[in-house]
């Protein structure tokens, strides 16, 4: 049975590489044949969602914005008061470790989970997790498919809104995606390749997957951040605008100002920064996107300084 989504055309396609199939998985201290990467089905993470996770980008042998990427993780592990004995520097050597096990020096991608640990019953209690956080990386030799930057992205708008910090702060890089899986399949569903989500006040917020940004007369826009992941690129993004003089505001717009646009396009840890051509089947812009080519070429100087690469 194939079990495939009907699309791969996503933010997060990859080009195929043989090497990924016997990559070394870290699990709790352990590198292991990914055949053989197991975590025990009394994990909360597995049974509950209840973890945290960071997506980080290797260049040249260095992890690029790896302090601000360590501020998140470790922020949002005090909110949900999973407990670790080990900092920043602990998890630079499991990215090490895993890397050299792999061969890796560029063009890698982590996967790093920290979750509350093995539960000795498995109900929701978090005082049930007895044994400790469960810490995993998986790292896989990847470059983003060459078709994003010329084809763009489609998007939909979709019912599933993104979110309350007081329901779950989407602030909060959880393992908790129900959200977003579903806001994922409606979009399949109204035959886009991704889904473009509303804040709680009907306003532009984010997609199921990355950050969104429109292009109106020469200005940048994106949401006010207050419902959507603050993620590490959309930042780095937003400074890069005011270092270079392009007009950037973070603020409340609706679908009505991004149908008109100019350019959109999103901004990952993955992709960097990938165009959108469409959104619930109307086309944005003329498809040259000079604000954000030139904002693409800013980040990968932004890299280069952060990596030596």
């Amino acid at each position: 049975m194939n079990f495939e989504s009907p699309t791969s055309h996503s933010t997060h396609a990859a080009e195929e590489d043989e090497r990924n199939r016997d990559i070394m998985i870290y699990v709790d201290g352990e590198l292991v044949h990914r055949k053989e990467a197991k975590i025990s089905v009394y994990d909360s993470g597995f049974m509950l969602g209840d973890g945290m996770w960071e997506g980080l980008r290797l260049y040249n042998g260095k992890w690029a914005f790896f302090d601000e990427h360590m501020d998140r993780l470790f922020n949002s592990l005090k909110t949900a008061a999973i407990y670790v004995d080990f900092g920043p520097d602990h998890i630079k050597d499991i990215l090490k470790r895993t890397a050299e096990a792999n061969g890796m020096t560029s063009d890698a991608h982590c996967r790093l989970m920290i979750t509350r640990g093995r539960k000795a019953k498995p109900f929701q209690h978090p005082n049930l997790s007895k044994f400790g956080p469960t810490v995993v990386a998986i790292m896989e030799h990847s470059k983003p498919a060459g078709g994003l930057q010329s084809k763009g992205i489609t998007l939909a708008t979709v019912p599933q809104v993104r979110g309350l910090p007081m329901s779950q702060d989407p602030k909060l890089n959880s393992h908790s995606k129900l959200n977003c899986v579903i806001a994922c399949l409606q979009a399949e569903e109204a035959g886009a390749d991704e889904a473009l989500m509303l804040d709680p006040n009907g306003f532009v917020n984010t997609t199921n997957a990355c950050n969104f940004f429109i292009v109106r007369r020469g200005e940048v826009w994106t949401s006010t951040g207050d419902y959507c992941m603050n993620g590490v690129t959309r930042q780095k993004v937003i400074d890069l605008c005011r270092a270079n003089d392009i007009p950037v505001f973070e603020k409340n717009y609706s679908l009505y100002e991004t149908y008109g646009a100019d350019e959109a396009f999103l901004s990952g840890t993955f992709g960097a920064q990938t165009p959108v051509a469409s959104i619930d089947g109307r086309k944005i812009g003329s498809g040259d996107r000079p604000i954000m080519h030139k904002l693409r070429e800013l980040y990968k100087e932004l890299v280069a300084e952060n990596t030596g690469s």
